[in-house]
């Protein structure tokens, strides 16, 4: 069998597993991977800054699909973690199990503990809320009060179309929780009030979460301790109960950029730098993939057509047989949220830990904090000590912060120079009184755009672009930017998994690819297939 070629676009986790597996499965097909920018990984990247490094919206190695945590432990094995009285851990001990020491594997997966929380009024609360005594201290009895009538009223009335996501919200929450702990951060997040946002994103990204469920997680822990072992599974959780994940040593960039090793040791190509300027369309087939490096163009030949990138550019790209106006039309009022992340580096914090959790030098243990003020733009904080001590130079005596904000290419804090903006951020951390400005060290500022597919828009139209997206038979789409969907890792790579199986098989329906993460019994079904 002559070999033959598949045009992969996008060099995140979706480009990336897909050409892994062609490669691995010995398909006849060589994989060549063409990535718009000199990094690999897309959003799961890591930054290296002066000897720290940035993640890119934090990413935890967790999947409800046994698939994915095989793939990842193959890669990468799981032989280091924190236990659940020290999170922070110091260099000079040891974190192996019966396995290479970190100190000097690179190819390792921490275990990590998952400590969220909430900013609000200035206090810390549990994130998700913990039904407890401390949290409603900090509500104080007639908010608390008022919480739990609202649920009781949303429970009562729970009938009726959710038009929303403000409708699908005060449904699993209540009224007074959802003004509280979601409204201003969701119009923060997306730009747009709640009402104006599809329903279906909150059954994308938090789909079983609710009151309910939030009160039952937090009663069970204190019935049986959380206990850190290297057991992952935690399929009968929601995604956002979690409380624990897996964590590249070096970050998520690191595993990615270990894949594209593998990739290139296998036989594939990958090409930096290479923007896609056309994708040549006859009849219904891709035939050519255009792009441009460095005031160059090239033409890229393959029998299959991989596409990670944004629909909304993609269909900019489009030459030869053109697709409909009304569909272009569509495509092009897909919106999207761009995402800068400024990192900080400061000798130590203004908040101590006030937790349980042991740290260094009474440092917070949280991984996040989600910044639900409505008087800063900030939208979440990263305490990067605490995904990895190894993400920082100098972790014992240093704090390295991330700083994440969502906005859209017009807004006035995009356009802003690089100095000026991270002046605007540090002023929002001494704010929020989480520093002081004297303790600042270093700081830099990274922009992504596109980084969230946003489900307002023409997004109730979208069914109609998916339709002649999957009318040309030889290119497959996946990914979040592929599918316009606000998937997880894991489910960008299930559907690169799916789109090399389609590949392979020309009888399987390429509407199978949309189905990942479309639906809430999606991970539960296919367990249930396997049992």
């Amino acid at each position: 069998m002559r070999m033959r070629t598949a045009i992969i676009i996008g060099a995140g986790p979706a480009g990336l597993t897909a050409a892994f597996e062609i490669l691995s499965q010995k398909t006849k097909v060589k994989p060549i991977v063409l990535e718009a920018t000199e990094r690999i990984g897309g959003i799961s990247c890591t930054i290296k800054h002066n000897g720290n490094r940035i993640d890119l919206g934090g990413h935890r190695f967790f999947s409800k699909s046994d698939q994915v945590m095989d793939w990842w432990e193959k890669r990468m094995p799981a032989q280091g973690f924190a236990s659940s009285d020290d999170l922070l851990i110091h260099r000079k001990q040891n974190w192996s199990i019966g396995g290479p020491d970190p100190q000097t594997t690179s190819r390792v997966m921490l275990i990590r503990n998952r400590v969220s929380r909430i900013l609000y009024q200035r206090k810390l609360f549990d994130y998700p809320l913990s039904i407890n005594f401390s949290t409603m201290t900090k509500l104080g009895i007639h908010k608390t009060v008022s919480a739990g009538l609202g649920y009781l009223k949303a429970q009562m009335t729970r009938g009726g179309k959710e038009h929303n996501l403000e409708d699908f919200l005060i449904k699993r929450f209540g009224k007074p929780l959802y003004t509280m702990f979601f409204k201003d951060y969701t119009q923060k997040v997306w730009g747009i009030h709640p009402k104006r946002i599809s329903s279906a994103w909150g059954a994308q990204r938090i789909k079983g979460l609710s009151l309910f469920r939030v009160i039952w997680h937090s009663f069970r822990k204190m019935l049986v301790p959380m206990q850190i072992s290297l057991n992952m599974k935690q399929k009968d959780r929601e995604t956002s109960l979690i409380e624990k994940f897996l964590y590249p040593k070096y970050g998520p960039g690191h595993f990615w950029e270990s894949v594209a090793d593998d990739i290139i040791k296998m036989g594939g190509e990958i090409h930096i730098g290479h923007r896609v300027t056309g994708i040549v369309i006859e009849g219904d087939r891709v035939t050519v993939v255009e792009t441009e490096k460095e005031g160059n163009s090239y033409h890229f030949f393959g029998e299959y057509i991989f596409s990670s990138m944004p629909i909304k550019d993609l269909f900019n790209c489009i030459k030869g047989e053109l697709p409909p106006m009304e569909i272009s039309e569509i495509s092009q009022g897909l919106q999207y949220r761009d995402f800068m992340t400024v990192g900080v580096l400061v000798e130590k914090l203004s908040i101590k830990n006030s937790t349980r959790i042991k740290s260094v030098g009474e440092m917070i243990p949280d991984v996040w904090i989600y910044i639900q003020e409505n008087d800063v733009k900030l939208c979440r904080l990263q305490v990067f000590n605490n995904w990895s001590p190894y993400m920082v130079s100098d972790h014992e005596n240093t704090v390295w912060l991330g700083l994440e904000y969502m906005c859209h290419e017009n807004d006035k804090e995009w356009k802003m120079n690089e100095g000026e903006f991270i002046e605007f951020a540090i002023d929002e951390l001494v704010k929020l009184q989480i520093i002081e400005r004297v303790n600042v060290l270093d700081a830099c500022r990274i922009k992504v755009e596109k980084a969230y597919p946003a489900y307002f828009g023409t997004y109730d139209e979208f069914d109609r672009v998916k339709g002649y997206l999957n009318g040309l038979q030889n290119l497959y789409c996946m990914g979040r930017n592929g599918q316009h969907r606000y998937n997880n890792q894991d489910h960008s790579m299930l559907t690169a998994m799916k789109a090399v199986e389609c590949m392979l098989d020309a009888t399987l329906n390429k509407e199978e690819l949309w189905s990942i993460n479309a639906e809430k019994a999606y991970h539960e079904t296919k367990a249930r297939q396997k049992v």
